[in-house]
């Protein structure tokens, strides 16, 4: 309080200093434009470091602030466009299985094979889309704006409302989420408490998809690859344009979910190994500084959120029974998470450790 003052009360000298440098009692004592426009800009830069509270990261965050504005703001627009690419390049697969790879199937496996791939196809296709679907509707869960009572850990200087435990601030969405993980341009939307379990399992089912596709079409892609190939030859043989719009979209299809499948399956496992840690890609940051901090000093740091690798995982999934696994794992669910976001049970072991800490 006291910096504050100090702070203030120093502007306020300028100031008057300031207002002394330009009389108004005649027109030729009347200092020019460009004096005017130099003593306050020194008032101003001076106000920027007359407080104590101010440093260097301050400085940089002040003079970066345009450009962080900017980077917002063309991630909150370019997840529409992420949104569709990601609706466009998943339809033209399935419209590539339906009317290239399907009908193969049909022709040439065996009926239990053909059963498998339609159950396994279709369940697979009806996950992708429902968690996707809700996913990128969900709210990940806002902290409230109304006083109430509720344990806070801070104040977010930006929203100005009482942050939660696991609640960080998004500067594209422009608000508080609650057990933030991340903001991901390809739902145009926060990963938060209510629709994590709708993020991880559209990875899960989407990695798991473009594997399926890139395996059962692995032979169709090595026959139209050498089809293709086959172009360029001296004569060149012939080859209607359905055949080789045949070829050609095969070879997409199989560069595409296998590259997807690479790419998405790395970011699934990360997020595995996030979960069974219980902790979100913003806490781990936070966690592994606070366990460097303690390891200094003699301590262990231990995540006060965690509740035991496989119950972590039942948390995450909302699974009280056995039979939820079906029910609420490998099948759409719309059930909510467990918890309200707002407040975290801590084991004992661990609360004691955070007390010790």
């Amino acid at each position: 309080m006291r910096s504050w003052r100090c702070y203030f009360s120093r502007l306020m000298r300028l100031s008057v200093r300031w207002v002394r440098l330009c009389p108004h009692r005649g027109q030729n004592n009347r200092p020019s434009l460009l004096q005017q426009s130099w003593s306050y800009g020194r008032v101003v830069f001076n106000s920027l470091y007359f407080n104590i509270l101010t440093n260097w990261d301050t400085v940089l965050d002040s003079i970066f602030e345009p450009i962080y504005w900017l980077v917002d703001n063309l991630t909150r627009w370019f997840g529409v466009v992420f949104v569709c690419l990601v609706i466009a390049l998943t339809s033209s697969v399935v419209v590539i299985v339906y009317l290239c790879v399907l009908p193969l199937i049909v022709r040439t496996y065996p009926a239990h094979w053909i059963l498998w791939h339609l159950g396994y196809g279709h369940w697979n296709l009806v996950n992708i889309v429902f968690h996707y679907y809700k996913a990128v509707t969900t709210s990940p869960g806002r902290s409230p704006q109304e006083k109430c009572e509720i344990p806070t850990v801070t104040i977010c200087k930006k929203c100005i409302v009482p942050k939660p435990a696991r609640t960080h601030h998004c500067s594209i969405c422009n608000t508080c989420v609650l057990k933030m993980d991340h903001h991901c341009p390809w739902l145009n939307n926060c990963v938060g408490h209510f629709n994590h379990r709708y993020f991880f399992s559209f990875c899960v089912y989407m990695t798991m998809g473009c594997i399926y596709c890139s395996i059962s079409a692995k032979d169709m892609f090595f026959d139209a690859y050498n089809a293709i190939e086959s172009y360029y030859q001296t004569p060149p043989p012939q080859f209607t344009s359905d055949e080789k719009l045949f070829h050609k979209s095969l070879l997409y299809l199989w560069v595409l979910t296998s590259s997807v499948a690479v790419a998405l399956g790395g970011l699934t496992i990360w997020h595995a190994v996030l979960i069974t840690r219980g902790e979100t890609s913003v806490e781990r940051h936070i966690n592994r500084k606070e366990r460097k901090r303690l390891r200094l000093i003699g301590k262990v740091f231990r995540n006060p959120y965690t509740q035991g690798s496989i119950n972590n995982w039942k948390i995450l999934f909302g699974v009280e029974k056995t039979s939820h696994w079906i029910s609420r794992v490998l099948l759409p669910s719309t059930h909510p998470p467990r918890g309200d976001g707002l407040t975290w049970d801590c084991p004992p072991l661990r609360q004691d450790a955070v007390n010790t800490i």
